[in-house]
């Protein structure tokens, strides 16, 4: 498949589950997509779920396609409608630093340690998120980042 109809599959199902997706809700909150300069941009949520950030050699950060993102774009709404029977899903909320906004946001990440997979949401208000990114837990660091972030959230609420 040529990246023409590459794209034209994956976006496909990103309208079926996300853009045109009126029930797109997490535990009866509605998800949207994050916002730039006041703006929903579909686009720009779409290619941050179907490519991931790379530096250069100039030092400039570029966005170019994840076959591992993008071959689990139909993992999200399975995952945030909570439909997956897996016992090793795991869902915290978390406050952490967002050093662009330069302030505390509430996060919460639906992790499926079995399939290295995680979806970000941040708070937007009390009845609703925005969905930051998922992806597939590929990289060395990932799952030992991951595992020590559901570790700190989990027992702050001990």
């Amino acid at each position: 498949m040529d990246s023409f109809e590459r794209n034209k599959s994956l976006r496909m199902v990103f309208n079926r589950d996300i853009q045109n997706n009126e029930a797109f809700r997490f535990r009866s909150c509605q998800i949207y997509p994050i916002k730039r300069d006041g703006v929903t941009d579909m686009d720009v949520l779409f290619s941050h779920l179907t490519t991931c950030e790379v530096i250069d050699e100039n030092g400039e950060n570029h966005r170019l396609f994840e076959h591992e993102r993008s071959i689990r774009l139909h993992w999200i709404k399975s995952h945030t409608d909570e439909i997956i029977q897996d016992s090793k899903i795991v869902v915290f909320t978390i406050t952490e630093r967002d050093t662009k906004k330069r302030k505390d946001v509430v996060k919460t990440y639906i992790y499926n340690r079995k399939q290295k997979y995680v979806v970000v949401l941040e708070h937007q208000r009390s009845d609703a998120y925005y969905l930051l990114t998922a992806f597939h837990l590929n990289r060395n660091y990932a799952v030992k980042q991951m595992e020590k972030r559901a570790k700190k959230a989990l027992s702050m609420m001990e």
